[in-house]
């Protein structure tokens, strides 16, 4: 039986791979469905969870952002979310079927709604476990665990352009990485589509004229989270 653990690199996944260690010590593979947009900072978190952990993650990439986007010919957004069904759910569950059998670890908490999952199997010969949940650790858990391993989860641990990111993200990636900026502006001209929806706040939805904003000193107002990002993609985020 193989053990295969879904490490986003998230607060959740990290916490759980950690503790899993601890207390249930075997020989885990620790899984990664990188997009290819993440921030350097996220890269440097994966090779420090390897040190912890003792072991080289497997590194699943079929396709990237850049990819679905392009196949899609549209931007990923809250209505056709494909950049996670895509990059990251559908090629770890085929990876699952080419280890059958396996048991899949995935950092769901106690907190957070389960949709009816408990025990389910993706696939006969396939089962899912819940170690947060089984152990009935919450958001409070998860941080202090964090807080004493020493470990600090990235700013963004998703996509460096996100539809789900806050107006403060999009600050910090157009003043740290104007390249990437520059290039998801592209991606609203080139495709028509903008990573933000028209109407939902009172910034623009294009990156352009969003810049435009931060130029002339417009100041984005930031929200307060117990998990320190209110808006982040769920899966991701884990």
């Amino acid at each position: 039986m193989k053990h295969i653990v879904a490490l986003s690199g998230g607060k959740d996944s990290t916490a759980m791979a950690l503790r899993l260690a601890e207390v249930e010590p075997q020989d885990y593979e620790y899984v990664i469905t990188p997009t290819g947009d993440e921030l350097p900072e996220m890269y440097a978190h994966w090779r420090k969870l390897e040190g912890l952990l003792g072991k080289a993650m497997t590194i699943i990439n079929k396709r990237s952002l850049k990819g679905v986007i392009k196949i899609h010919q549209a931007l990923p957004n809250w209505r056709m979310r494909f950049c996670t069904t895509d990059i990251k759910i559908i090629p770890f569950n085929e990876y699952l079927l080419r280890m059958w059998p396996c048991t899949a670890y995935v950092g769901m908490r106690a907190d957070e709604p389960f949709e009816k999952r408990k025990g389910n199997r993706v696939h006969g010969g396939i089962e899912q476990r819940f170690p947060l949940r089984e152990w009935g650790w919450t958001i409070s858990d998860v941080l202090d665990y964090l807080e004493f391993r020493g470990v600090t989860i990235p700013p963004r641990t998703d996509c460096a352009r996100c539809f789900f990111q806050t107006i403060a993200e999009w600050k910090r990636l157009y003043e740290e990485h104007p390249e990437i900026y520059a290039d998801a502006i592209a991606e609203e001209e080139s495709t028509g589509h903008t990573y933000r929806s028209p109407g939902r706040d009172t910034w623009p939805a294009s990156l352009k004229e969003l810049a435009s904003e931060f130029d002339r000193g417009r100041m984005p107002r930031t929200k307060p989270s117990m998990e320190g990002r209110p808006t982040m993609c769920s899966t991701c985020a884990r």
